[in-house]
């Protein structure tokens, strides 16, 4: 397990790593989940096999600290994603990324072009104010110590066992104010960084979430949108192959 400090009072980002050849591959999560656990059984694969692979567990997720102080923006989760990546000495990543951990991966990119080469996305939250559905949108519909001191516990009730198996082990405080941050979107908006971003992009979206809003502008911004049968919002479990091949560049 490395380590990183990435604020003043010695909060630490922490994450897992694969030894391989570079560029590194670095995996990011959504909210309430973790980098290795919806990522490792992809990246052990053998068309991905034999690159440095980096799990990082975002603030208040996982592994890494949880600090009371922290904001949890995109911005300030970008910035401490980016000293993550500059203690391991990572320059021109491919990012894999997943929901908020996609929108995340952009503003990275956005703020530290050094750090990216390539993003795969996997349903990354792309606009500000997502609808009513949405697990960010109802997590942030709370005040944040209600939220914490009475629907904590409910909501793990409700989001069902896969997501409550992660959920569990992030600060209740951290995931609503990453919940907020992400409604709240960056600026610009996730969706404009993307489509101005000159990198390789990639977005996978599961075909039982429906179509995706703004396919069309992001195609011809060029973004390769890649619909992936039989999948969910959990691409890379639904359908591995699909994803293994869109993170490999073979699909």
């Amino acid at each position: 397990m490395e380590q990183a400090v990435f604020d003043d009072r010695g909060s630490r980002i922490r994450w897992t790593e694969m030894s391989g050849e570079e560029p590194a591959r670095v995996y990011l999560h959504g909210l309430g989940s973790i980098s290795s656990v919806y990522h490792a059984h992809v990246a052990a694969r053998s068309e991905l096999v034999g690159r440095r692979s980096l799990f990082v567990d975002l603030p208040g997720h996982g592994i890494s600290d949880r600090p009371e102080h922290f904001g949890y923006t995109l911005e300030e989760n970008a910035d401490a994603l980016a000293v993550a990546m500059d203690q391991a000495g990572v320059t021109g990543a491919e990012l894999v990324a997943h929901s908020m951990g996609g929108a995340v991966a952009i503003v990275l990119a956005h703020r530290r072009s050094d750090l990216v080469s390539r993003l795969v996305l996997t349903e990354a939250n792309l606009d500000a104010f997502p609808p009513p559905t949405a697990g960010s949108s109802s997590i942030a519909a709370y005040g944040e110590d209600e939220f914490v001191e009475r629907r904590y516990a409910r909501v793990l009730d409700a989001v069902g066992p896969l997501w409550a198996a992660t959920m569990r082990l992030a600060d209740p405080r951290a995931l609503h104010r990453s919940a907020v941050g992400l409604r709240r979107g960056s600026e610009p908006v996730m969706r404009t960084i993307l489509e101005d971003l000159e990198v390789d992009r990639v977005y996978l979206q599961g075909e039982h979430s429906g179509e995706l809003p703004g396919r069309k502008g992001l195609e011809a911004a060029g973004v390769r949108v890649l619909t992936v049968p039989g999948a969910g919002h959990n691409v890379m479990f639904d359908n591995p192959d699909a994803f293994v091949a869109a993170v490999a560049g073979l699909g």
